[in-house]
């Protein structure tokens, strides 16, 4: 990696409604802490992804996070993808290369980087509650694990499974279930899919992608019974740190 120049940089998040956002203290926190006295990070909150280009021509920017809804969206304004973002279809990460921006998905290696270390052998299957964009790289990581995986949907297809479908053999045989929805983020902070929890056990792996609450209620049916419970911060915490080291190569 090349020496860190201390001079001024500006990087940000692109999204929308983004007030929340993990990112901007995460950053601001880093560039205290590693004594980056010149270094902002901005939210850059987009009523329309279309606002994106004036955003880059009216400022120097260094480097920029991605987040819903604008994950697949931002993809036409970028002049290059890296290939793992190409085969995710999906970009949180932008990278300024003079007069290119070039698009990375680190959403993939943070979710591997969380969820390695809970798989045991039996974690042969996967169910991914939800096929929005947020499920892209969950299903690519598993893809490469080796993990099987089906897709749980409120409008489901032939390949996929309905919630009200779900019953005791099929958690039987998924091990790892992972949320990839909204639902129940702050603040409906006591919604959480509808999914049979007494068919859950200790012998499952649940896994949220929010991470606010700390504790979903999806988690939290998960924890009564047992199972091994992550929530998404270790995922946010390692494509952060991985877009930083991007940002740095």
């Amino acid at each position: 990696m090349d020496a860190i120049d201390k001079t001024k940089k500006r990087y940000g998040l692109v999204g929308r409604n983004i007030s929340y956002s993990f990112s901007k203290p995460y950053f601001t926190k880093k560039f205290t802490d590693s004594g980056l006295s010149g270094y902002t990070y901005e939210n850059f909150d987009l009523a329309a992804i279309s606002e994106f280009e004036a955003l880059v021509q009216q400022n120097v920017l260094h480097g920029v996070n991605v987040t819903i809804p604008y994950k697949q969206k931002i993809i036409p304004y970028l002049d290059v993808l890296s290939k793992e973002a190409e085969r995710i279809g999906a970009v949180n990460t932008i990278k300024f290369e003079g007069n290119q921006l070039v698009g990375y998905n680190t959403d993939a290696f943070g979710f591997e980087k969380s969820l390695s270390p809970l798989l045991a052998a039996h974690h042969k299957k996967a169910l991914v509650l939800g096929t929005g964009g947020a499920s892209r790289a969950v299903v690519f990581v598993l893809d490469r694990l080796g993990i099987d995986f089906t897709h749980v949907s409120r409008d489901p297809n032939k390949e996929q499974f309905g919630y009200s479908e779900l019953k005791k053999t099929h958690f039987q045989e998924f091990q790892l279930i992972i949320n990839c929805t909204p639902v129940g983020t702050f603040p409906n902070v006591t919604d959480k899919p509808q999914i049979p929890y007494e068919c859950i056990e200790s012998t499952h792996i649940l896994y949220d992608l929010i991470y606010n609450p700390e504790e979903t209620a999806f988690l939290s049916e998960g924890k009564k019974r047992g199972a091994i419970i992550q929530n998404g911060l270790p995922m946010l915490q390692f494509q952060a740190e991985r877009a930083w080291q991007i940002w740095n190569s």
